[in-house]
């Protein structure tokens, strides 16, 4: 694979870094790998050079996690992007790394399945499985990590091993693909995944309400899921995020309000009562009357938005950076949290949109970082504001983005030394080189640099 390897200057930068802002690492040289035989091969000859070794995917991360701050090797998996199998009986299938979400929700549409995880961002389902990733279906149908049966993985020294398999539980060993899941490459390079897949619902509905207060409209969210509608997404937008939202997405019928986005999944029936349920809460809270979106091209249409709420955020000033951050809670602190949030925000001088999904108590702030000098350090400043309130409320430092370089240092204060300890031991026995994504996920030792 010579003529895939290169040290091109513009191939490296492209693979420096995320969609995260200021975490930037060149690596040496950047190899596109195709099967799973070549990644063995790279990372084996990685290891007996001592050569630090990244994976990439579609460089959608947000916490530095793909950047190469040792230089070395970065391996691309987009080109494995085959789908391997599909077992319609068992609503299964098994994929490689690079696949993306909307290609392969396209080859099983004909066959009435599909694979749920929505992380906005067309990502990889290998670097989807890296960082544990969810999104705003999580809801009904879990993260990925409740949707993963079995991987595949190249290990420091390019031995490839399987993890679990096609069944839907077994009592057999140590849980090995919840250990790699999450992991952020620093274990193993995961090439395939052994997916659950789900049947596309017979009825689907949408619907958004707005409110006169954010605090309204997240004790709607909390009373929703209190009541256990199996609602299957129920999304969060503050002002500042409607306001992007509407002009850059051409929304009508919108005020500049607090809404919530809901989508149902099931039966005409269940559906139907769902909905109800649903509205009459929103209505107790004082929210206005549900604004139905059952057609699915407006219901796509809603969606689309959400999934844009980046980019409208980012054109409401465009000569502003901008970053990305989540924390998660308890649901019945989100009020608490939420509030705490948009008060900082004012406190920080900052315009900062909130979106999230909310029904897991997971929400983001788009922090848009003024040019001018001083304006990082006051963005990282809120961040940091940010994730100390999530943590102060018995909450963690990120629900769905990942640790990656951005997020370390509040391991030890979420889970204790010792637990962070033990996290290290592993790493040190799976990669005793530290050649796999090194600087990422576990903070340093106290002392050490």
């Amino acid at each position: 694979m010579g003529e895939r390897i290169t040290v091109n200057a513009s191939v490296r930068e492209q693979h420096s870094h995320g969609e995260g802002s200021g975490l930037i690492g060149m690596p040496d040289l950047v190899a596109f790998a195709e099967t799973t035989e070549e990644v063995s091969k790279l990372v084996a000859l990685a290891h007996a050079r001592h050569l630090p070794v990244v994976a990439f995917g579609t460089g959608t991360s947000l916490e530095g996690h793909v950047s190469a701050i040792e230089g070395g090797l970065t391996i691309d998996l987009s080109r494995m992007d085959r789908i391997l199998e599909v077992n319609p009986e068992d609503m299964d299938c098994r994929i490689e790394a690079g696949v993306v979400r909307s290609k392969l929700n396209e080859y099983l549409r004909d066959q009435g399945l599909f694979m749920p995880i929505d992380p906005g961002a067309d990502a990889s389902i290998g670097g989807m499985c890296a960082t544990r990733a969810s999104g705003t279906n999580a809801v009904r149908y879990g993260t990925i990590r409740d949707n993963v049966l079995g991987l595949t993985v190249v290990m420091a020294d390019g031995r490839v091993i399987k993890t679990g398999g096609r069944v839907r539980k077994s009592a057999t060993g140590y849980d090995l693909t919840r250990l790699f899941i999450g992991s952020e490459g620093t274990l193993g390079i995961i090439t395939e995944i052994q997916l659950k897949l789900h049947g596309i619902p017979e009825a689907i509905s949408g619907a958004t309400c707005q409110f006169e207060s954010m605090a309204a409209a997240v004790q709607t969210v909390i009373e929703v899921m209190q009541a256990g509608i199996p609602i299957a997404r129920i999304e969060l937008l503050d002002e500042s995020q409607m306001e992007a939202c509407i002009a850059y997405s051409k929304l009508t019928g919108f005020e500049v309000l607090p809404s919530l986005f809901f989508e149902f999944h099931g039966t005409q029936a269940g559906v139907r009562e769902q909905a109800e349920v649903a509205e009459s809460i929103a209505l107790d809270n004082g929210g206005r009357a549900f604004a139905w979106a059952t057609d699915p091209e407006e219901r796509n249409k809603l969606w689309k938005a959400r999934h844009d709420a980046y980019w409208a955020a980012r054109a409401m000033r465009p000569t502003y950076g901008a970053f990305v951050t989540d924390t998660i809670v308890p649901v019945s602190k989100l009020t608490e949290a939420v509030l705490g949030v948009k008060a900082a925000i004012v406190d920080a001088g900052l315009l900062a949109p909130m979106v999230g999904h909310v029904g897991d108590g997971n929400f983001h702030t788009v922090i848009l970082v003024p040019p001018e000098d001083g304006g990082q350090e006051r963005a990282w400043t809120l961040d940091r504001k940010i994730v100390e309130i999530g943590l102060s409320l018995g909450g963690s430092c990120s629900g769905e983005h990942g640790v990656g370089r951005g997020k370390r240092d509040f391991l030890v204060r979420e889970h204790g030394e010792e637990t962070i300890e033990v996290m290290r031991m592993v790493k040190a026995a799976l990669d005793p080189s530290g050649i796999l994504n090194p600087g990422k996920l576990l903070p340093d030792r106290v002392g050490q640099n």
